[in-house]
């Protein structure tokens, strides 16, 4: 590199931005000087390179000693660490998640690049050209006959040994945390692999993958509050959508019958360990089977999943060890909430005080306005899924929880829907979908009636949507999976935060 190896001196270049903290005036400092110098601190490119693991594993056989001079590389990489010794200087490199060292002499580079070498800063991004040997204390490295500095860092990277560590901060700033913890990158690069994978495994199955609208006249597809927007041109109101449930309904009566769809859904919820008001859902519907053949695909896929991403089916989470091989077994709402709160479905229905009493004394939050629907739905989030760790399908669940899903032939207050629930989480959502347009329009009324009371999670009534029903659909299975939990549930993670590259935080003050 054709620059002098003299730091930057203030009383040369001025000092810029004196109210800078120190680092910084000296970084900007180091930037001036290298442009004074004929040197462009931002490269425009770095082509061709090798990426630092592939180097490694072409010469993972290479000995301690041991050096291979007939192949040479271009590798580039954020500077994570940098040591001099007398006329040397080892740089550990990381690119991604690999990390590899590049050692430069004075004798290979001359006094001028050598010099600006040993002025480079923690954080900045390289590009060197050189063979590769293993050092006698047995660490790979490249043998530095050329670099250039591609990119000038501005800040320094947190202090190494204890990498960034606040979580508000990780999150925040996910580009640092990427950089400093490498296990991090491993993470979200995993969850990719499973979303992959599950593109695959369904295609596999004859499923086409389908894009439905997320700014939608009317929001639908699940009980949830959605965010409100407006088109300008349109002078409308559009809202993004919840679920894309009523739209891949339609294309079912349209014709397809296997299809689903990996998108971002969007509700205007609370933010938990597991909930954050955007996340990314795999919906699907197949046309001809009920909710049987979709429990059977459930209990296969994610086995498969996790096979292909983890390399096992026997994960952990918190303490617990829990074995994903099917079959999983099928358990009643009712049988799990008599066992749990010692109230069958027809109690909680026939006397509602008596179940908030039951759910009072599991230290359950109860209210005055809770309705049988929703003292259900907090039984089983607080009372019932907590205690189950193993695979297991939790099925039947009342009409008043499932606008949306098939009665039972045997018991009009039930419908034929489930959930798959793992290390006391639900892990999705799937219903025999209702293809009755009158029935739909029923509960569609009666949904409106709780809308118009106050319930703002409660469905609208979609015409459209009837409108198609009405051309006809055939009887169909369905399914959600929120893609941000099984990625939490195969990783170990407790926090959604940690599989969601960029979640959503409060603005900062």
């Amino acid at each position: 590199m054709d620059t002098t190896g003299s730091s930057a001196d203030p009383d040369d270049v001025g000092v810029p931005e004196a109210h800078l903290p120190e680092w910084e005036r000296d970084r900007l400092l180091k930037a001036e000087r290298l442009r004074e110098e004929g040197v462009e601190p931002y490269a425009r490119s770095f082509e061709p390179r090798t990426r630092l693991g592939e180097v490694a594993e072409a010469h993972s056989s290479l000995g301690p000693g041991d050096k291979d001079e007939e192949v040479s590389y271009r590798v580039a990489g954020r500077v994570m660490a940098r040591r001099e010794h007398g006329k040397a200087v080892f740089v550990s490199l990381r690119d991604g998640w690999d990390d590899l060292q590049v050692y430069g002499n004075v004798d290979t580079l001359g006094e001028a690049s050598f010099g600006q070498l040993t002025q480079i800063d923690v954080g900045d991004i390289i590009g060197c050209e050189g063979h590769v040997f293993r050092t006698r204390r047995g660490e790979l490295t490249v043998f530095a006959r050329d670099w250039r500095l591609l990119t000038k860092s501005l800040r320094p990277l947190p202090e190494k040994w204890h990498g960034l560590q606040d979580r508000e901060t990780r999150y925040r700033q996910r580009y640092v945390d990427l950089v400093s913890n490498p296990e991090v990158a491993w993470q979200l690069r995993a969850r990719g692999r499973m979303v992959s994978a599950m593109r695959r495994y369904l295609e596999g199955e004859g499923f086409v993958e389908v894009e439905t609208p997320i700014l939608q006249p009317l929001p639908g597809g699940a009980l949830a509050k959605p965010f409100t927007t407006h088109h300008n041109a349109l002078d409308s109101d559009l809202y993004l959508r919840i679920a894309p449930e009523l739209y891949l309904k339609r294309l079912l009566v349209g014709g397809f019958d296997r299809i689903f769809e990996i998108g971002k859904n969007f509700r205007n919820e609370g933010i938990s360990l597991v909930h954050n008001p955007e996340f990314t859902m795999m919906e699907l519907y197949w046309a001809y089977v009920d909710y049987n053949a979709i429990m059977e695909l459930v209990e296969n896929m994610i086995p498969a999943l996790a096979l292909e991403v983890i390399g096992t089916t026997e994960i952990v989470v918190g303490e617990h060890p829990i074995d994903l091989s099917p079959p999983w077994p099928r358990r009643t709402i009712d049988s799990l909430l008599q066992e749990s709160v010692g109230l069958s479905l027809a109690d909680m229905r026939a006397d509602p005080a008596a179940a908030k009493r039951a759910l009072h004394d599991l230290r359950v939050e109860v209210e005055n306005r809770d309705t049988f629907a929703t003292l259900v739905d907090k039984a089983l989030k607080h009372a019932v899924w907590p205690g189950l760790m193993q695979p297991t399908f939790a099925i039947d669940y009342p009409l008043e929880l499932s606008p949306l899903a098939k009665c039972s032939a045997v018991d009009p207050l039930i419908v034929e829907r489930f959930q798959p629930i793992i290390g006391g989480k639900e892990m999705g959502n799937a219903f025999s979908e209702l293809n009755d347009p009158m029935d739909q329009r029923r509960r569609f009324e009666e949904q409106a009636k709780n809308k118009a009371a106050g319930d703002e999670e409660a469905h609208v009534l979609d015409e459209d949507f009837l409108r198609a029903l009405e051309y006809g659909m055939p009887p169909a299975g369905g399914l959600g999976i929120g893609i941000d939990r099984l990625a939490m549930m195969l990783l170990g993670v407790e926090s959604i935060r940690d599989v969601i590259l960029f979640p959503q935080l409060r603005p900062e003050r």
